[in-house]
């Protein structure tokens, strides 16, 4: 099985290599107020793919600590109802015995 992930690791490289290979024309990036960047077509997808990624995790970012606090709390919770229930015990016969009247 790892030998089959190494490959699939390896022809996805060369694919992508490739790829970069032939595409090495520049193209001009336009900024505002008269700034270019002149870079090859690789790299601008390469920037593009990497800020999207950046952005994608920073979105994600404030969801998980958020979560992470929400687990935090509860297990405080548990734990406190843990040591509740085994400071103060409840007879087995008084919590199964139905009130008569």
């Amino acid at each position: 099985m790892r030998a089959l992930m190494w490959l699939l690791r390896l022809v996805l490289f060369f694919l992508l290599f490739g790829f970069a290979v032939k595409n090495d024309q520049l193209a001009s990036l336009r900024f505002f107020f008269g700034s270019e960047w002149q870079l090859p077509i690789v790299f601008i997808i390469l920037i593009a793919f990497a800020a999207g990624a950046l952005l994608g995790v920073t979105a994600t970012f404030g969801s998980l600590l958020r979560q992470r606090r929400e687990i935090s709390r509860l297990r405080k919770q548990i734990d406190r109802a843990k040591r509740e229930r085994a400071e103060s015990p409840v007879p087995v016969a008084e919590a199964q015995a139905p009130e008569t009247l």
